[in-house]
């Protein structure tokens, strides 16, 4: 099992379940400082921040996986560091790979995906790096699924939903959260706009705000 899960640090942690929920994502868990949501395709997580903490509005890479310690075994069999190691939340595999960046695998609560999520919406997990190939060769080694591939962006489906994108970059970093959505932009914009969220659609990229002044992008169909 693999699906991607990125974490959405905030001090608004309402703010970020009205917006979640509006664009389509359904709650699955609510443990006040620790939230996750289902959409379409993969999952979301909030975890609470305070509003003096550098974590305030930063977005993690990070997945969700079956059984940790095979996972572990079948990464560093192929070729990518892979750890046991025990959380603040409990036990979970720390990814390393060449370029020095690192994200973490926890097991998945469920290996389903909510029905009433907006079946359209896929959440979308990026990886920022100076090497895109050995980036993308990380991601298969953890079992992601090439979908698109060129010297300067890769990008990934997962078996259990979510995508996973590599783009070039000075800097070996996290991207912010995004998604794509395969309905009607304009139609989701409208219903952004009617729970109070503000959206503006530009060809295939909906800019939607986001608690504290930030966006996202939702990228639809080209």
């Amino acid at each position: 099992m693999l699906r991607v899960r990125p974490i959405q640090f905030t001090s608004d942690v309402a703010g970020w379940k009205h917006l979640l929920t509006a664009l389509g994502l359904v709650c699955v868990e609510d443990r006040g400082d620790w939230l996750e949501f289902d959409a379409g395709s993969g999952r979301v997580a909030l975890h609470w921040a305070s509003a003096d903490s550098p974590d305030d509005g930063a977005t993690a890479f990070g997945v969700e996986v079956g059984d940790l310690a095979e996972f572990a075994r079948r990464t560093m069999a192929d070729g990518t560091r892979a750890e046991l190691f025990d959380a603040d939340h409990g036990q979970a595999v720390r990814i390393t790979a060449h370029d020095g960046f690192t994200f973490p695998a926890d097991k998945a609560t469920s290996h389903t995906t909510s029905p009433e999520a907006d079946p359209g919406l896929a959440v979308v997990a990026t990886w920022f790096t100076p090497d895109v190939p050995g980036a993308a060769q990380e991601l298969r080694n953890i079992g992601a699924r090439p979908r698109n591939m060129s010297t300067d962006a890769a990008d990934f489906s997962t078996k259990n939903g979510g995508i996973m994108s590599v783009r070039k970059s000075p800097e070996t970093a996290t991207g912010g959260l995004a998604f794509e959505y395969g309905g009607d932009l304009a139609a989701l914009e409208a219903r952004l706009a009617a729970a109070g969220v503000a959206a503006a659609l530009a060809g295939s990229l909906l800019s939607v705000a986001t608690p504290r002044g930030g966006t996202i992008s939702v990228a639809g169909p080209a």
